[in-house]
């Protein structure tokens, strides 16, 4: 038999078209007890094609299958309904009429309901799905393997030989944009099988024309769907569906499938509430900043006034719903959109300082970028969060995908607008003195800290977003692990939850902001926890390679990745399948490829005493004896929050693994110990040190990502598949992620911008908000004794390392005070690197300034005695913004002899 498009395309005439109609009648069996299929067809002015498409989809009738054509017409007024009627009166086929008011999806939807057969199959009227495969696409549902097939073209074998460029551009556009909703390959497909009770469930008002996709939102993780390769033909007449005016309305269905009050009505009401809101905050802010109000005055206070503008016109015109108002007190309502005001107002002041302080905007300018930021939060969140749609169809799992989504680029841009404004703080600024030291390791680290703000103030110079772009960027990928890494173990839901977790939980959202060893430690660590799973759960050897990088680099970070080799190594033991591992060479083989990545240290340490190596090991051993077991847990219930810290408790203690899927996972069991024995090893470690010593609050940070996969099932998971503990912990989880998000943008605006009438607690030593001006004045004070004595002086920071570090970047006026600032050292303190890079012989005869942030620090008897004549100690208060943030001490020391 010649192909379908063999036939559709050979000039045909009308005479042509009794035989085929008689011969595709003829073939159709009469066998009783078969296979019940209904094909809908929409058709919209498809008279050129009808007779060709329904003669070969009644030849696709067999001995097992008996097909129901319906027709589902949106309007034709080319004679297509007339044609129908022709052919209703010889073969089953039947005329659905329609009105195409809302698209193919709701003409198919018309048809369904009137479909005799179990299975439907859904395709086009323009002769581009090729009906032969219909076999294909029912096969799987009819032998229970799958509950919809979709005909693809982006599977292996599926491809659109004659499609143009554009559109196949348009076709893989739609389906990156529908990859939050679904795993297939091809989303956009119009050519597919499915359960006509799953088709029937899908939202009545479904529109568009994707009628598919609806199907595949509705079902969430418990829709089973395959896909088969396709062949497609670009359609023989008339135009293709997809453009752009149609990819338009198609990404406005996703946002509402996806659970936002989205559409051209409330988009339009929105459009004229924000622009009433608009025009008020901007014009209180002109008015009070001309009257010589301070700039956060003016921005808080406009923002204000905007902001009950807008929710009263919101709630009672823009997204009204007299159904959600039943269900919902205000009140709930209120909170949600206060919360949503809280993000957009945090926003909107990272935008607004960084266009003042970096760009040079001036203010009555750069409010309206902040204006902009905030009203794109302002929308989505009321769209999505305050006023969302009604849709109980909507997996809760979907909508756990959507806040993911969100609530990531929310995180993104919040730390990216900030991270050139908020002053480094001390370890920062440390590290930074490491990249101008560069070297193949350090006394208290490894290098890649250093590589990495080097690389990133070679790009964007010695500024806070230099130093800060690499944390930012290194995020990513340790995203990308968490995500796949979730994924292998409990399923697409879990993985987009598990970046959420990643993004709001303290110690992950730090990680992505501040630049700290932390930073890479934690990507390698997420990569070769992947990798790890890969290689022991999934028994790849390829996946060993990626182990050895990752420990390597993770070596090259922070020595505590180490941990994960006692883990893997209990993990074999432990379990019989991963046994096998002892007997084979990858292992071994990523041990060497860690080694050799790690070699630059190890020449280091040999070369210099095993300075780092003992360090970190014999000399934190030989430490006071200190108990501080209640501050590591203390230092957990930060790094994760109470509520993350009490899941991850819960998630170890479990006895078995938790499946989301409707039939136990013969793999649970070991993933549930591999999540157990890569936390709880590591974990171990630092609560057997803390019995005895002091820790560091930062310590347990990335112990917590094997973890992470089991917290996001557990908050994804059907309510009835959880205990009532876990049931109310997950109950916790939204206003845990909306109060972490609060708290970290509000926190920053202050930081930067401060509030109106609002002090900074603490002071300098404790809060980064005033580190460049007191860089200015010990600049200053550098200037006038240079003045005096006309000579180059040295700087000394009496503390560690803060001072020192702070004072080498934030005296911008001093270019080589990097070079002139050094470290307690040669006073007989411990200045770490410092100690490495400035030695007393180099100082002698010189005048040195030293700065402490407590006048004890420079209240010594053995300071005078390395000084032919020492000052008094002065403080010098620091203020900004003409807030007072504390002060600092210094005191002149001449003629320095060591």
């Amino acid at each position: 038999m010649r192909s379908l498009h063999d036939i559709s395309d050979r000039p045909r005439k009308s005479t042509d078209l009794e035989p085929l109609q008689r011969n595709a009648v003829d073939l159709v069996p009469r066998v009783e007890h078969r296979q019940s299929v209904s094909v809908v067809v929409p058709t919209l002015n498809e008279v050129e094609n009808i007779d060709v498409l329904l003669s070969s989809l009644l030849l696709q009738s067999s001995a097992d299958i008996a097909l129901e054509i319906l027709v589902a017409d949106g309007g034709s007024t080319d004679g297509t309904v007339e044609r129908v009627r022709v052919w209703e009166a010889k073969a089953p086929v039947r005329l659905i009429s329609g009105s195409g008011a809302r698209g193919l999806a709701g003409d198919v939807l018309a048809a369904a309901r009137s479909a005799t057969g179990d299975i439907v199959v859904v395709m086009d009227a323009d002769l581009s799905h090729p009906p032969d495969e219909i076999g294909n696409l029912v096969g799987p549902i009819v032998d229970g393997t799958s509950d919809m097939v979709v005909g693809s073209r982006y599977v292996p074998g599926g491809s659109t030989p004659d499609w143009p460029l554009a559109r196949r551009l348009l076709s893989r556009l739609g389906g990156a944009l529908a990859w939050p909703l679904t795993d297939l390959q091809d989303p956009m497909s119009g050519f597919f099988a499915v359960r006509k009770e799953r088709l029937l469930a899908v939202d009545p008002e479904a529109a568009g024309f994707k009628i598919g996709l609806e199907v595949i939102a509705d079902g969430g993780d418990a829709l089973r769907v395959s896909e088969v390769p396709i062949v497609f033909h670009d359609r023989v007449r008339g135009e293709s569906k997809i453009g752009w005016g149609q990819m338009i309305a198609y990404a406005r269905r996703l946002l509402v499938l996806a659970g936002g009050a989205v559409s051209l009505g409330n988009a339009a009401r929105f459009a004229a509430v924000g622009l009433i809101g608009l025009a008020l905050d901007i014009l209180i802010f002109q008015i009070l900043f001309a009257m010589g109000a301070k700039l956060v005055t003016a921005h808080v206070v406009s923002f204000v006034v905007a902001t009950v503008s807008n929710y009263i016109l919101n709630s009672r015109w823009a997204f009204a719903s007299d159904e959600l108002a039943r269900r919902e007190r205000d009140w709930r309502r209120y909170i949600r959109f206060l919360t949503i005001c809280l993000l957009a107002f945090a926003l909107r002041g990272g935008v607004l300082a960084g266009a003042v302080e970096l760009l040079g905007w001036h203010p009555q300018a750069a409010i309206l970028l902040g204006v902009g930021a905030a009203a794109v939060v302002n929308y989505f969140g009321n769209a999505f969060f305050v006023f969302p749609s009604v849709n109980p169809r909507m997996p809760p799992d979907v909508r756990w995908r959507v806040a993911a989504i969100g609530v990531l680029v929310y995180v993104l841009a919040l730390r990216l607008v900030f991270l050139g404004l908020v002053d480094l703080v001390p370890e920062e600024t440390y590290y930074w003195n490491y990249s101008q030291h560069l070297d193949i390791g350090y006394l208290d680290h490894p290098p890649m800290v250093a590589w990495l703000i080097w690389l990133g103030t070679s790009l964007f110079g010695d500024t806070e977003f230099g130093v800060r772009i690499g944390a930012y960027l290194a995020w990513i990928p340790t995203a990308f692990f968490v995500f796949w890494f979730s994924r292998n173990l409990f399923g697409k839901s879990p993985a987009f939850v598990g970046v959420l977790l990643l993004a709001t939980l303290p110690f992950f959202f730090s990680s992505g902001f501040m630049m700290m060893p932390d930073v890479p430690l934690t990507a390698a660590w997420a990569a070769a926890l992947y990798f790890l799973e890969r290689a022991l759960v999934g028994n790849s050897r390829r996946a060993w390679w990626g182990v050895g990088i990752c420990a390597g680099l993770g070596m090259l970070s922070k020595y505590t990745i180490a941990l994960l080799g006692p883990a893997a190594l209990i993990f074999i033991l432990l379990d019989p399948r991963a046994r096998r591992w002892l007997l084979r060479p990858e292992p071994y083989l990523a041990i060497i490829v860690a080694a050799v990545l790690f070699s630059p240290v190890i020449y280091w340490n040999a070369t210099h005493g095993w300075a780092s190596f003992s360090f970190q090991t014999s000399q934190r051993l030989q430490s006071s004896v200190n108990f501080s077991l209640p501050s590591l847990v203390g230092s957990a219930a930060i790094l994760m929050t109470p509520i993350g810290l009490i899941a991850a408790i819960a998630a170890l203690a479990s006895r078995s693994g938790l499946t989301l899927g409707t039939k136990p996972d013969a793999n649970a069991a070991r993933q549930s110990l591999f999540i157990k024995i890569f936390t709880i090893v590591p974990l171990s470690v630092f609560v057997a040190f803390s019995l005895f010593h002091e820790i560091k609050p930062n310590w347990t940070g990335p112990v917590w990502l094997a973890v992470l996969p089991a917290i996001a099932a557990t908050i994804v998971a059907a309510v009835g598949n959880l205990s009532r503990f876990n049931g109310f912990l997950q109950r916790l989880w939204v206003p845990t992620v909306m109060t972490t998000l609060v708290i970290y943008g509000l926190s920053l605006h202050y930081l930067v911008l401060g509030f109106p009438m609002v002090g900074y607690f603490g002071s300098v030593r404790t809060l980064p908000v005033a580190w460049e001006e007191f860089g200015a004045e010990a600049g200053r004070i550098e200037r006038s004794v240079e003045q005096a004595t006309g000579k180059q002086v040295l700087l000394a920071g009496m503390d560690r390392y803060f001072v020192a570090s702070e004072i080498a970047f934030y005296d911008r006026e001093d270019r080589d005070a990097v070079r002139t600032s050094v470290g307690r050292g040669p006073f007989g303190g411990d200045g770490l690197m410092y100690d490495y890079w400035f030695k007393p012989a180099d100082m002698q005869g010189r005048t040195v300034i030293l700065y402490g942030l407590k006048r004890n620090d420079l209240d010594q008897d053995s300071i005078g005695g390395h000084f032919s004549r020492l000052t008094e100690i002065l403080e010098q208060k620091v203020t900004k913004n003409g807030t007072a943030v504390g002060s600092f001490f210094y005191r002149i020391g001449y003629d320095f002899r060591s």
